[in-house]
């Protein structure tokens, strides 16, 4: 589309919305605001740059061979960059403490310093982007029979001094970077079939945690979100760390709780969590992804469930206290083209939550006019928001529409095939 021609779209946009309301300029401004952290675990399909690599576990699985995987720091950056560069909007970038720039040494998780992410704080800052940080608690081998909950106690000792580790990284990258890094923490312990004694895992749980927990940061540079899941190949009987122990862990103790899209029963959405939650926690950290049956990974599309969120989120006023990260990971696709789909759906998403007349559907709700809500709530699928998220991006000087593709191919022409 001209430039011409988009101009004219988005001012007759501009004018249907208006007739119901809704300020297409205020819109845009919320997005905005919108700082999605975008994972850096896609560019190499969950590998991390270890020099002791071993094979991915933890009920974790990227399927394809998709040639172009980045192999080391400087190619995962460079890919970020580049992926950066097609996106509108100013984001944040979340890195897993396995992806460290060990200088081809070998770094044991109880044993990684701030020293080991410098140059990731050093890119961040000459690209514009903030931190986030997580720790590696799969794909090692002392975490095939339990990480935080394990029965032996040294293993326990190991991840605790892990963690606690990765909260001091994440405290330095929030320091260097003058704002909040949020440290994520995921644990993949359980079993593939019946537990007996699943009281004893969870108990050395939470007081792993809580040894953790008294290691104190600044809150203003660095805070933690704790993240539960149903399942996972090969621990599909039992997780140790539940949606109920992790909620009851984080309320009671002032963590953020982290609700992934893809971590509960494949058909249940998160986004009816969202306002349950918020009443008792005083953040959110969200891992926006997309379960297809079994695989809780695949690349962000803007289907119902996305959309669900987005509004939830919005009409609940709740942006400020919400932090939104994508994860997910597909090694079948062009993966600089999986980061441009998933964080431009998610935007989409958000776009749409805040071009909808929350007012009028309010007031709808309450005087019990259900037919003229449901009306309202169908007709608002067919405005022309795609054409104010086009718009955006051509004000941003990103790519508009589908012509990112053209870019993406020509650096898979030039950079990735050659990998």
């Amino acid at each position: 589309m001209s430039k011409q021609a988009l101009d004219q779209a988005y001012a007759a946009a501009v004018e249907r919305y208006k007739s119901l309301g809704i300020d297409v300029e205020k819109a845009l401004a919320e997005l905005d605001k919108l700082s999605i952290s975008i994972h850096c675990w896609q560019a190499d399909d969950v590998a991390g740059f270890e020099v002791a690599e071993g094979d991915l576990t933890g009920g974790i699985a990227a399927t394809g061979n998709y040639p172009g995987a980045a192999r080391n720091p400087e190619e995962l950056r460079a890919d970020l960059e580049k992926a950066l560069s097609l996106l509108p909007g100013k984001h944040r970038v979340n890195v897993h403490a396995f992806y460290g720039d060990f200088g081809g040494q070998f770094v044991d998780r109880d044993q990684i310093e701030p020293k080991h992410f410098q140059t990731w704080i050093d890119w961040a800052k000459k690209v514009g982007v903030s931190l986030d940080f997580n720790c590696t608690l799969f794909s090692h081998p002392k975490s095939e029979n339990g990480t935080l909950s394990a029965l032996d106690p040294e293993t326990r000792a190991f991840w605790i001094e892990h963690v606690k580790l990765c909260r001091w990284i994440a405290e330095e990258m929030g320091k260097a970077q003058g704002n909040l890094c949020i440290h994520n923490i995921w644990a993949p312990d359980g079993s593939k079939d019946l537990t007996v004694d699943a009281y004893i895992y969870r108990k050395n749980m939470k007081e792993s945690l809580d040894k953790i927990m008294e290691d104190k940061r600044d809150p203003k540079y660095m805070r933690d979100c704790y993240e539960s899941k149903l399942f996972g190949i090969g621990l599909e009987s039992y997780t140790v760390g539940s949606n109920e122990f992790v909620l009851g862990y984080c309320l009671k103790n002032n963590m953020m709780v982290t609700l992934d899209a893809g971590h509960f029963h494949p058909t249940e959405g998160i986004a009816d969590k969202i306002s349950s939650v918020a009443l008792f926690s005083n953040e959110i950290m969200l891992h926006v992804s997309r379960p297809v049956r079994w695989d809780s990974d695949h690349v962000v599309i803007q289907n119902d469930d996305l959309q669900s969120l987005a509004h939830e989120i919005v009409r609940a006023d709740l942006l400020d206290r919400v932090h939104v990260g994508l994860d997910y990971f597909d090694a079948s696709i062009n993966r600089l083209g999986a980061y441009v789909i998933g964080v431009r759906a998610t935007q989409k998403a958000f776009l749409k939550a805040f071009l909808e007349p929350v007012e009028q559907l309010r007031q709808l709700e309450a005087n019990g006019q259900f037919f003229e809500r449901l009306a309202c709530l169908e007709e608002q699928k067919s405005l022309p928001w795609g054409v104010v998220y086009d718009y955006w991006c051509a004000q941003k000087g990103v790519p508009v529409a589908a012509d990112y593709i053209a870019e993406i191919q020509q650096y898979e022409k030039e950079v990735t095939s050659k990998r």
